[in-house]
């Protein structure tokens, strides 16, 4: 499949006449396990109920009640403390129980997995996202919200959280963290080599 590269006007022939090119060949029955009937149809139903009018966090926050998620986990980047602290404070005024734990936990010295040290004068902590999946895995949390992760270390997170997991913000140094901003960007297109 290519459909990021399609010439067919996904818009119409996708969105608005529902064409199937795989020709009716991909095993849907997943869509009736009862694990899988709420995250969908919730989905849909926030998107006919709002349209484009919520946030991500408002979006989130809509989700986490019609599932009747009451805890909720944060696993942030120490850089994104600031609005991780903020993100936390709003789902607690919204009723959540929040767990949250940084990336720098436990103190992993860098130098004892083989990562060079930017400053070899200094200890260097490294991330620790096994150790924050461990922390709200015992939590018991309902659902899993991400802030900003680098890309490896958000990868590990996902593969040993338990409950599920969502993107709230991507980590992006160049771009305020908005990593779209490639695709909107003249200069940035243009060091790409992309139009």
């Amino acid at each position: 499949m290519k459909c990021a590269i399609c010439k067919m006007k996904p818009k119409n022939k996708c969105e608005k006449e529902g064409f199937d090119c795989t020709g009716g060949k991909l095993d849907l029955s997943d869509y009736q396990l009862e694990e899988n009937q709420g995250p969908h149809r919730i989905s849909g139903y926030l998107q006919y109920e709002h349209g484009d009018n919520l946030t991500r966090l408002e979006e989130l926050m809509e989700y986490c009640n019609k599932m009747e998620y009451k805890k909720l986990g944060l696993a942030f980047c120490i850089g994104l403390a600031g609005e991780s602290r903020l993100i936390s404070e709003i789902l607690s005024n919204h009723q959540f129980q929040v767990s949250s734990v940084c990336c720098k936990i436990c103190g992993l010295d860098k130098q004892d997995f083989d990562v060079p040290n930017i400053n070899s004068k200094k200890l260097e902590i490294l991330c620790n996202p096994i150790g924050q999946a461990q922390i709200l895995n015992r939590a018991k949390v309902d659902l899993n919200v991400e802030i900003g992760l680098c890309v490896g270390h958000d990868i590990l997170l996902h593969q040993y959280l338990e409950a599920p997991v969502t993107v709230l913000a991507v980590k992006d140094r160049m771009l305020a963290h908005n990593p779209l901003g490639v695709v909107y960007s003249g200069y940035w297109k243009k060091k790409f080599k992309v139009k």
